[in-house]
């Protein structure tokens, strides 16, 4: 079971936060730095001292990490042109030595887009498609040769193609709970199939719909890793659980119900019953970046006795 740090920096996190949580990540032996692609906070927090963006912020991390995974859950469809999200991504992973993977969705929070002139357009799934068609078109498209694509959406002619990624080819991740469409997506696109914040129960539906996809797609099932997005909140004992479900504005209750929470025995269990349905990686959604010694007992006493 693969653990990777996955983080909201739209909460309120400096780039200096950031690269503290990802040389974490690095030394406690987590997989990878994951965040997410927002612009705008959202509930009660205040957000200071405003959004980084998700791109700039992993071509910093990629120059000052060696080993850990870099990428996003997700990248907003919405938010860039896929020719230049193709340019942007490829050029993140020269920067990383061939570490990055590229999570994409087709953006969704209205608002953000209000506040900063981003079009927010009705017919986001059928563009989304389009992106990944044209984004992988463009990165596997052999050196010497030009890249068109005429759709709906984006119309492409005589592109070069360039630049090229380290990595022979960049891990895609396609995720959601979307009952059709969006396991045709992953089965068409996707190296990993990620559901975020789900049940065992659902879990194991969706995979199941990824999994029959892809067999109707001409791939076998197993082609895809596939993982899930879980809150965490651990503590040794009770009080440091109700600790940290405080600091995030949580409950203790409703953190074990809906995520990962409680005792590391209690942590690797329930891990274990996603692991039961299939999933061979967690995102930990770390909600305070400033308490470091989490990660540090979720390195120690969780992903110990999961390796």
């Amino acid at each position: 079971m693969d653990l990777r740090i996955f983080t909201e920096p739209q909460q309120g996190a400096t780039y200096e936060t950031l690269l503290s949580v990802a040389k974490a990540t690095e030394e406690l032996g987590f997989d990878a730095f994951f965040r997410s692609d927002h612009y705008l906070r959202m509930g009660s927090v205040d957000g200071l001292p405003g959004p980084t963006d998700a791109w700039i912020t992993l071509a910093g991390l990629a120059r000052e990490t060696k080993r850990i995974r870099l990428g996003t859950l997700m990248t907003a469809g919405t938010f860039r042109l896929p020719g230049v999200l193709a340019i942007q991504v490829a050029q993140v992973d020269q920067m990383s030595g061939g570490r990055v993977e590229l999570g994409l969705g087709a953006g969704w929070f209205e608002e953000e887009h209000k506040a900063y002139g981003i079009p927010f357009p009705k017919e986001k799934f059928a563009r989304l498609e389009e992106q990944l068609e044209i984004v992988t078109g463009l990165w596997s498209t052999d050196l010497g040769k030009t890249f068109d694509f005429h759709g709906t959406y984006y119309d492409l002619t005589d592109s070069p193609a360039l630049p090229k990624p380290a990595q022979q080819k960049i891990p895609v991740l396609v995720g959601g709970h979307g009952a059709t469409r969006t396991p045709r997506l992953a089965a068409k696109f996707a190296d990993e199939f990620n559901i975020p914040f789900a049940s065992v129960e659902d879990t194991e539906r969706q995979f199941g719909r990824v999994r029959a996809a892809a067999e109707e797609a001409g791939r076998s099932g197993d082609d895809l890793t596939y993982s899930n997005a879980l809150v965490v909140c651990v503590g040794r004992d009770d009080q440091e659980v109700a600790r940290r479900a405080a600091a995030i504005g949580r409950q203790p209750d409703e953190l074990k119900l809906n995520g990962l929470a409680g005792s590391p025995a209690e942590v690797v269990d329930k891990i274990g019953r996603y692991a039961e349905v299939g999933a061979s990686r967690v995102y930990l959604q770390i909600l305070d970046l400033d308490d470091l010694d989490h990660l540090e007992l979720i390195s120690s006493q969780v992903q110990s006795q999961l390796s």
